[in-house]
């Protein structure tokens, strides 16, 4: 079965035990390293374990369904008959976690056709590409490394002092929001920091706490910049 793969793809093979047994193995096999992948690439909230399971299920359940079909278009429109009653209904929370349907679907089809070698160097290429992707972070804006909130008492033509500080601690500020309630005192602010040493951030913190007029002051880390 090993000369199978190594010799190219035989889409037009026969049907055996052999060829059927092998085509779910290599199925199992590339759901797996899809959904490990997955796991490794995964970030945020969303992430499900059945989701991760669903991977390599669907993988199998696709060449399951491309052997049956076996060039028989009878057959083909006999289960785009049955998938039409049968309807799945799940959000993605995650844009990219169609990729990963999407790529289960396509390794099912090359296993259950017997294209074995497709189905090899596809697995390994989309999960190289998948792997760069997350280690370079490509895509990452970052843009500032801070928010500073704080509450400002004293008039806002005095506030080029605070300036001043921000200035020496960052490469760039910028003014996220300025509240002011005509039923309080002063005037709530929030700045977007871009640091010059991250090593100074509580060096920071200090001087502004002692800065005359500052009051109520609280900082978050500003991670990277993601869409809502």
């Amino acid at each position: 079965m090993g000369n199978w793969i190594l010799r190219g793809d035989f889409g037009t093979a026969p049907d055996d035990l052999r060829g059927m047994l092998l085509g779910f193995m290599l199925a199992f096999l590339c759901g797996h390293v899809v959904a490990w992948v997955y796991m490794a690439c995964h970030s945020g909230l969303s992430y499900s374990r059945s989701f991760v399971n669903s991977l390599i299920v669907l993988c199998i359940i696709v060449a399951v369904v491309m052997m049956v079909m076996a060039n028989n278009l009878l057959v083909a429109f006999g289960l785009m008959a049955v998938f039409a009653i049968v309807r799945f209904r799940n959000i993605l929370r995650d844009t990219l976690d169609t990729t990963y349907i999407l790529a289960a679907i396509t390794m099912g089809m090359a296993c259950g056709t017997r294209k074995f070698s497709t189905a090899i160097v596809g697995t390994t290429l989309f999960s190289l590409l998948m792997l760069y992707l997350n280690w370079t972070q490509f895509g990452t804006r970052h843009r500032f490394d801070l928010i500073l909130n704080l509450h400002w008492t004293r008039p806002l033509a005095e506030l080029k002092e605070l300036l001043h500080l921000l200035d020496r601690h960052s490469r760039r500020a910028q003014v996220a929001s300025q509240r002011s309630a005509a039923s309080a005192e002063g005037t709530d602010l929030s700045y977007r920091l871009l640091l010059r040493d991250s090593g100074r951030l509580d060096e920071l913190i200090t001087e502004i706490k002692a800065f005359p007029g500052v009051s109520r002051v609280t900082s978050l880390k500003a991670e990277e910049e993601s869409e809502v």
